[in-house]
Formats: C-alpha cells, structure tokens, sequence
C-alpha cells in the first residue's frame, strides 16, 4: 500500500453497501451498546461534550451523540463522503451540533483549538499507509480522562472468511489486497497491536467487542436451519464480548479511557 484511501470515487457506494446494509445494521447495534457504556464514564457536569469523529464518513454514530446534545467535529480525506454527511446531518437538523473539516486525520490538531473530550476513530486504520502513527494523532488529541472508541479491520476474521470460503493459497500467500474489491481494506490488523498501541498512547482499555463474529461465516448451505436477520443479531449482541467469538469478528471494537 503506497497511499490512504480516498473514497471520493465510490463515496455513494460505499454509504449504500456498507451503512445501508444488514450488515451494517449488526455494526451500528453493537458499537452504539458499547458507546452507552463509555457515556456512564462522564457525569452531568461534562455535559455537553466536545466529540471528535475523526474519519468519520457519513457520521452514523455520531450523529447518535449530537441528538443527545453534544457537540461533534466531523474530519474525513473524502469531500464527497462530507457532503453526503452534511446532506445527512441538515436533514437530521443536527447542523449547530456540527463543525465539519476536510482533511486527513493526520493534520486534525491543526483544526481544533482544545483537546476533545471523546474521540470516534471507526474503520479507518485499515485504508492506511501509517494506522499506528494515525492513532496516536488522534488519541494524542484527547484531554485526560476522556474517552476514546476505536474499531478496526480484525485480522484473525480475513483469515476466517477467507478459509470459509476455501481460499487457503490465497491465506498461505500472505492475503494481499485484491483491488477488484473496492470496499474491501486494504489490510487486517492484529488485535494485540491495536490493542498495545492503545495502551502505550495513555489509555487503559475498558471494553471490547467483535463486530459479526458470526454473520459473515453463514453460508448459503443446503439444508441449514431457518433464521432470520433478527436471530443473526441476537446471536452477535449474545456472544460478541465473549472469546474466542470476539477475536474472530471481522471488526473489533474497543473502548479506552486516558489515564
């Protein structure tokens, strides 16, 4: 990989495959359980709180955030994925809730003038050159004692969907990044990296969860039982702060506290 993705190209793709999808329904539940969690950490008197959503594409969960009252600084690279956001974020009329910022997260602390009190870092570290330098940019720009939600590309779950689907060479030859699949990342992370990475910015880890641990190995397989979309996502709210379930979702989510 010699550049960070842009998704200029495919910004109304990617908002219609991946946030408007089962899928994504799955992400969205999970990392917002988690998100509640992270709140209880801040008392009345933090109120509201100064958000960064750094990379933050269409700003899904954020705007969850800016309904409760807070204040959110949105950055993404792709100025079409902002326009698609703020088209969103009038339509919501969450607009005076909102600042938004077209640049790379590398350059965030050139745009704000204080230290946030929580940071939203989602499936970003995946399309980039550098993920280890990115994070501790953006955990750098959190005040002590905020808050930080971060969630990456897992991994050990590209091996498993790969093995499910019988693609062992491509395994044994190191899973390099098929181009033909645009929203495909470009690389999977290794939890216990991300996992040190946290730690040694400050943080202390207080959560964890795996994002489709399961939905993304079901196959279309002869015979299988009957379920519906809602037994998937009863089955990933059951087991996903669970191992081995939770090392093996395609995402994993994590919740930090700076110390």
């Amino acid at each position: 990989m010699t550049r960070d993705r842009n998704f200029d190209d495919i910004a109304h793709k990617f908002a219609k495959n991946i946030y408007g999808s089962d899928k994504g329904e799955i992400r969205q539940v999970i990392v917002w359980e988690d998100i509640v969690q992270l709140l209880t950490h801040f008392t009345s008197n933090d109120k509201p709180l100064n958000i960064l959503d750094a990379g933050g594409g269409l700003a899904q969960l954020s705007q969850k955030l800016a309904h409760l009252g807070h204040k959110v600084t949105l950055c993404d690279l792709s100025a079409n994925m902002l326009s698609l956001a703020k088209q969103s974020i009038e339509h919501a009329g969450l607009q005076d809730h909102y600042r938004l910022v077209h640049a790379p997260v590398q350059e965030i602390g050139d745009h704000l003038d204080q230290s946030v009190d929580m940071v939203l870092f989602h499936a970003v570290m995946e399309w980039l050159v550098d993920p280890k330098a990115a994070l501790e940019t953006v955990l750098a720009q959190v005040k002590p004692g905020g808050m930080a939600s971060i969630m990456f590309y897992n991994y050990h779950g590209l091996v498993m969907k790969n093995t499910v689907c019988g693609n062992l060479p491509h395994i044994l030859n190191g899973m390099p990044h098929k181009k033909r699949f645009k929203l495909q990342p470009q690389q999977g992370l290794l939890p216990n990296d991300v996992y040190t990475w946290i730690e040694k910015a400050g943080f202390n880890i207080c959560g964890k969860s795996g994002i489709r641990c399961f939905s993304d190995y079901i196959g279309n397989v002869t015979h299988m039982g009957d379920f519906e979309q809602k037994d998937v996502l009863a089955l990933e709210q059951k087991f996903c702060r669970q191992e081995p379930y939770l090392s093996l979702g395609r995402y994993i989510h994590v919740w930090a506290q700076k110390q």
